[in-house]
């Protein structure tokens, strides 16, 4: 049966220029690199600049994703731009994005699922294409997480960076097996209940502020290795694959603890895990495809790689997304 699949034709990602390394912290907080190393497997992140915006780093990677496909910003039909920290209330920053790339047709939106949220943007620009209302979908994950970071609480303010990871999908036409190239499968989950173990303390109709990121750290931790492992097997069933067919776990990269014990529960050993964290820290939105575009620089994925991509984030929202490259 012929099927119409999302297939994975350019991949781009930006930091910004300025490094931080764990020794930064130590001098205001009762902290060390010893500490954050252990803890978090973090060793250094990027900071956006003074005036360096979520649309800057969004619209770098784009380029580099257009580049690697071969094609224009005027060949796309949609962008779907994933952030926790948008440039403004609004309008969105994918339409920024769309204006810097030359897109001159079609649209552009912001989806919020803060670190989960570019699994679910892909799994919303797959059933555009499936659904036949777009053929070519620019899916961005951007965040400056710096900018709502309160540097006093050691337990969140050394965990996060700033970033930007995109990657392009194109309509192909699949056999409908598991063999096919693209998208073969999307797991996508929230529960409200949690919204309390990890949030931002403010926003335009509450506070009228920002606000800055409140984490309870060991409950997250507790959750993520369960739901992820959960979510990542379920997406699998859904393709009809298995551990053993993934070429590469590309998870959020928030801690080092938490993605090697989610590989152990799936039964993926850990040479085929994909980790950037010690370089980047947890960029949210911008975590898997930045990791996801590191790699392929690399020459990592070959073609028809499985990958397996899962995240989770505030809400608490989860999901996985299956992909053969």
């Amino acid at each position: 049966m012929k099927v119409t699949r999302s297939l994975a034709i350019g991949v781009g990602h930006y930091l910004p220029e300025r490094v931080v390394e764990n020794a930064e912290f130590t001098r205001w907080l009762d902290t060390s690199d010893e500490w954050i190393r252990t803890r978090t497997g973090i060793e250094r992140r990027h900071f956006a600049a003074e005036g360096e915006k979520t649309s800057d780093l969004a619209i770098r990677a784009s380029e580099m994703a257009l580049a690697d496909a071969g094609i224009s910003g005027n060949d796309l039909d949609a962008i779907v731009l994933s952030t926790a920290t948008p440039d403004r209330t609004f309008p969105a920053t994918a339409v920024r994005v769309q204006e810097a790339i030359g897109m001159r047709r079609g649209f552009a939106f912001d989806l919020q699922a803060v670190c989960a949220g570019f699994v679910f943007a892909l799994g919303t620009a797959d059933a555009m294409i499936r659904a036949g209302s777009a053929r070519r979908v620019l899916v961005i994950g951007a965040e400056t997480f710096s900018r709502i970071l309160d540097f006093n609480d050691r337990a969140t303010c050394v965990l996060f960076g700033d970033g930007a990871g995109a990657l392009i999908l194109e309509a192909a036409e699949g056999s409908g097996e598991s063999s096919d190239r693209g998208i073969l499968a999307t797991d996508l989950n929230s529960d409200g209940r949690l919204a309390n173990l990890l949030y931002v303390d403010g926003g335009p109709s509450s506070t009228g502020t920002a606000g800055v990121v409140r984490m309870q750290g060991q409950e997250v931790f507790k959750h993520a290795v369960l739901k992820l492992a959960e979510t990542g097997g379920r997406a699998l069933a859904a393709a009809g694959l298995e551990a053993d067919d993934v070429d590469w776990l590309v998870p959020h990269q928030a801690n080092l603890r938490i993605m090697k014990m989610t590989a152990s529960k799936l039964g993926i050993p850990p040479e085929r895990v994909v980790t950037t964290v010690e370089d980047h820290g947890n960029t949210s939105a911008a975590s898997i495809p930045l990791a996801l575009s590191v790699a392929a620089s690399e020459g990592r994925f070959r073609r028809g790689d499985l990958l397996l991509m899962e995240g989770i984030g505030g809400g608490l929202a989860w999901g996985a997304v299956a992909l053969r490259w």
